[in-house]
């Protein structure tokens, strides 16, 4: 037996007796990142209109492979940047969010990244400014505006956007990434940026990301064939999505029980009804809760007229 949501029933959670578990979003919220749109620190206002500092963000190491002398004596950290929103070539970058972004070699491991952890400019302690987690029970998606084509870049060029945490370790792992290929169907003008998507599912308690620090990266995967070039990169932003979810439906001799998992502070109230199809306004309201932890367990007496349906509706 399977339990459907109509679209009368919006912003509600439903199951019945024969059902294990049924998810609906109800509250989506930004996720705060420190100097998410690079506006910090201001580019001096003369040219090249560009630096190579970057607030919040930790850059990827030099790797053995990369020489400067080789490399027109360009140091490792002049690869990524901030630069101000200058015309080029005739005109600004039409919806970037702010007076700055960012600029990314598509040369290989290029790349930055930010934590808990993580450590911007010569700092030799972090700063701990960005503190979220991958919250069970919250579902999580990363957007990033990019544009692709700079200097020259090849077709094929990959850049990655992903979603990581740290292991007991310290080492990276990546929950969630999306591979961004450079072409000019993707990006037909170097003056807008195109929104591309990393999307975490909802937490599940046995995930080994649960309750870890959500990292944020930002990496150049090309190859060394197809290196050259750069992406220009702005308006980082992390969506939050909390579910209202009805859990561990259980029947005992005396009552039907399940756990309510919703948004910390949720007001709800659980409504029933024998039949799916009923409309909203002749289910039956059981009392109206807040789940002040976010979890909250709720039991119904068990009668003898077969089968019920239940949902967990938003307030």
């Amino acid at each position: 037996m399977s339990c459907k949501i109509h679209s009368k029933f919006q912003r509600s959670a439903c199951l019945c007796w024969l059902v294990t578990s049924l998810v609906l979003a109800v509250h989506a919220g930004n996720v705060s990142i420190p100097n998410g749109s690079f506006e910090s620190p201001l580019v001096p206002m003369e040219n090249p209109f560009a630096t190579p500092n970057m607030e919040e963000w930790q850059k990827n190491p030099q790797p053995i492979w990369y020489d400067p002398s080789q490399n027109s004596n360009t140091p490792w950290e002049y690869l990524m940047g901030t630069f101000y929103n200058v015309p080029y070539p005739g005109s600004y970058i039409d919806n970037a969010d702010g007076q700055q972004a960012v600029f990314l070699f598509a040369l290989p491991e290029a790349g930055f990244f930010q934590d808990y952890n993580s450590l911007s400019g010569t700092n030799l302690i972090p700063s701990h400014a960005f503190n979220a987690t991958f919250e069970v029970g919250s579902a999580y998606d990363l957007t990033v505006g990019v544009i692709g084509g700079g200097g020259g870049m090849k077709p094929g060029v990959t850049l990655q956007l992903g979603l990581y945490y740290r292991d007991a370790l310290s080492n990276l792992v990546m929950v969630a990434a999306t591979s961004v290929t450079n072409s000019t169907d993707t990006f037909p003008t170097n003056t807008h940026l195109v929104d591309f998507q990393v999307h975490v599912p909802t937490v599940k308690t046995g995930d080994s990301w649960a309750g870890r620090n959500i990292g944020i990266q930002l990496l150049s995967t090309t190859a060394f064939d197809l290196a050259g070039g750069y992406w220009d990169l702005d308006n980082v932003r992390v969506v939050k999505t909390i579910a209202l979810t009805l859990l561990n439906p259980a029947v005992t001799t005396s009552n039907f029980t399940f756990t309510v998992q919703s948004e910390p502070g949720q007001s709800f109230k659980i409504l029933t009804a024998t039949n799916i199809l009923t409309v909203s306004s002749n289910w039956t309201s059981l009392g109206t809760f807040t789940n002040v932890t976010g979890s909250t367990n709720f039991s119904d007496i068990k009668t003898n007229i077969g089968q019920r349906y239940y949902r967990a509706q938003a307030l």
